[in-house]
C-alpha cells in the first residue's frame, strides 16, 4: 500500500533507527482517522525517516481514511457489530505468522490490548524479542456508556495482565504513568507524549467569513465539539449543556463524524455539522471556534484538546489525567471536576460572557501547545526501542 506523505523533519543524525526492525501492531492503522491511528502512523513515518523498517499488521478496509506509513499487512478481521465502522482482527493466524517469520523483527509495538495484540505478545515472548506496548485510550471506561459497567473489574483485570507481559509500556502523560505504576507496573512504564502541528491549527487560521458561510453570526460565541462522534466521548452531557444555554447567544459547532450523529442531530438542532474535515479545512473549523468543549473523560491523552489549544480557543474539560497534564486550571484552560451539564453550563456561561478571559486563555494555550513536538516525542520512543536492544547490543529487559 501506498506510504504517508511526511510531515516532519527529518532527524539530526540522519539514520539513528538504522537497523531496528519493527512489528508494529494496531487495531486500526488508518481505516477511520482517530488520535490514535495518526500518532502511530507519526511514529512510523519517523522511524522509517531515520532508517528502520517498519512493518505493520492491522485490520484494513477498502476504504481507507488516509495512506499508511510503513509496509501495512491487512490481518482477517471482522465489524464489530453495532459499531461497524469497527474491525476486530481473527488473532495472529498462521500466514501472519509466517510473514513475521519471514520479516524477522528485532522488536515487537503493540497499540491495542486486543486478541491481535495479545497472541503476537506471546508470539515475541516465545522468542524471547522485546516487546513495547503503548496506551492509547481508556478502553475500561467505554463500558458505563454502553450499560456494561458490570464488566469493568474483569476487563481491568485483563488490561494490567496484558501490559504486565511487556518489556515497557508507553503511557501518554504523567498522570497516565502513574496509573500504570500503582497497578505494579513500576520500572516498565515510559512516557510517549503526543505532538501538534501549530503551523496548520493555528490562531491566523481563524475565519470570519467561513463564520457567516455556516450561517453563525458575528455576534454568536461558537461552543466546538472535535472528534469522532460516539457516545463514549461525553455527547450526552455536552448535548444536555448546550440545551441548558439556550438562553445564550451560543452556537454549537459539531466538528467529526460517526454513528452519533444522528443523536446529535436530533438533540441539538441548531448546531452547525462540518462532517469529516482534513487539512486547512479541519484547522479553518477549529481555528474559527471561540471555545473548545470537551466532556470526554475516556481518553489517555486529548488530541482535540491540544489542537485547540494550539488555535488559540478557550478550552474547557473535564477533569481527568489526560486533561490534567494538558492544562493548567484557570491558566491556559478550564478544568471541571463534576462532569454535570449544570458545572459544565456554569463555565462555558462566564466565558461567553468574557471576551477578554476567552481571549487570555486561548493565548496562554497557545503558548503551551509549543511544549508538544511530534519530533521530539517520537524520538523519545527510539530512546526506548535502543534502550531494549532492538537496533542493536545487549536488550535491558524487566523480569515479568
Amino acid at each position: 500500500m501506498p506510504r504517508a506523505e511526511r510531515s516532519f523533519h527529518q532527524p539530526a543524525d540522519q539514520r539513528p533507527a538504522e537497523g531496528l526492525r519493527l512489528a508494529l501492531f494496531s487495531g486500526n492503522y488508518n481505516y477511520t482517522r482517530d488520535g490514535c491511528n495518526q500518532a502511530l502512523n507519526r511514529l512510523a513515518a519517523f522511524m522509517v525517516a531515520a532508517g528502520a523498517q517498519v512493518r505493520v499488521y492491522s485490520p484494513t478496509t477498502a476504504t481507507p481514511a488516509f495512506e499508511p506509513a510503513g509496509d501495512l499487512v491487512s490481518a482477517p478481521s471482522f465489524a464489530i457489530p453495532g459499531r461497524g465502522e469497527y474491525r476486530l482482527a481473527f488473532g495472529l493466524t498462521r500466514g501472519l505468522r509466517a510473514d513475521l517469520a519471514r520479516f524477522q523483527p528485532t522488536l515487537l509495538h503493540l497499540s491495542a490490548p486486543d486478541l491481535l495484540g495479545s497472541q503476537a505478545g506471546q508470539w515475541a515472548r516465545k522468542r524471547g524479542l522485546p516487546l513495547v506496548s503503548s496506551l492509547h485510550t481508556r478502553f475500561e471506561t467505554y463500558l458505563s456508556y454502553y450499560g456494561l459497567g458490570w464488566l469493568r473489574p474483569g476487563v481491568e483485570r485483563y488490561l494490567t495482565s496484558f501490559y504486565r507481559g511487556c518489556d515497557r509500556v508507553l503511557a501518554p502523560n504523567a498522570p497516565m504513568a502513574d496509573l500504570l505504576r500503582q497497578d505494579g507496573l513500576g520500572e516498565r512504564v515510559r512516557i510517549w507524549g503526543r505532538g501538534v502541528d501549530r503551523d496548520r491549527f493555528s490562531p491566523a487560521r481563524r475565519d470570519m467569513q467561513w463564520r457567516r458561510a455556516q450561517g453563525i453570526g458575528d455576534h454568536e460565541v461558537v461552543v466546538a465539539f472535535l472528534g469522532r462522534l460516539v457516545l463514549e466521548k461525553g455527547l450526552g452531557v455536552f448535548c444536555e449543556t448546550l440545551n441548558g444555554l439556550r438562553d445564550q447567544p451560543i452556537r454549537p459547532l459539531i466538528i467529526g463524524e460517526g454513528p452519533a450523529r444522528a443523536f446529535l442531530r436530533d438533540h441539538l438542532p441548531d448546531a452547525v455539522f462540518t462532517g469529516h474535515l482534513d487539512g486547512d479545512a479541519l484547522a479553518r473549523a477549529v481555528s474559527s471556534a471561540d471555545i473548545l468543549f470537551n466532556p470526554s473523560q475516556t481518553e489517555a491523552f486529548g488530541n482535540a484538546t491540544l489542537e485547540g489549544m494550539a488555535a488559540g480557543l478557550a478550552v474547557l474539560c473535564a477533569r481527568a489525567p489526560s486533561t490534567s497534564a494538558l492544562i493548567a486550571d484557570g491558566q491556559d484552560g478550564v478544568l471541571v471536576d463534576q462532569g454535570d451539564a449544570r458545572s459544565y453550563g456554569a463555565a462555558i456561561r462566564t466565558l461567553a460572557g468574557e471576551p477578554l478571559r476567552r481571549l487570555r486563555l486561548g493565548r496562554a494555550a497557545r503558548q503551551s501547545s509549543a511544549r508538544h513536538d511530534w519530533d521530539a516525542v517520537c524520538a523519545s520512543v527510539l530512546d526506548v526501542y535502543r534502550e531494549l536492544g532492538a537496533l542493536g547490543g545487549q536488550k535491558a529487559r524487566v523480569a515479568a
